[in-house]
């Protein structure tokens, strides 16, 4: 079950639309929840960021890398997702 301050956050990341599309200079294009792992498991719903839907959160097109299933070069061209979150928090407390 999630809580206020967990549903708050998601809509707010929907709404900033996909963190890396935005740091590339494409703010705004649509976005899903992206729960991050730590040791395999998934965190609180506070410790998700914005990804779109194809392509940097799954089924990546259009020479986007995508999360699922190539974290590696995910974060070799992006950053964490540590580093995600934080620029995501940053752009919601904007």
């Amino acid at each position: 079950m999630t809580t206020k301050a967990e549903r708050k956050w998601m809509d707010a990341i929907t709404q900033i639309g996909c963190i890396v599309c935005h740091l590339q200079g494409h703010p705004g294009t649509p976005a899903v929840v992206h729960h991050i792992l730590k040791n395999g498991r998934r965190q609180s719903h506070l410790q998700t960021i914005p990804l779109c839907e194809p392509g940097h959160h799954q089924h990546g097109k259009d020479q986007k890398i995508s999360r699922h299933p190539n974290k590696a070069r995910f974060e070799a061209a992006y950053g964490t997702e540590d580093y995600l979150l934080q620029k995501t928090k940053e752009l919601v407390n904007a």
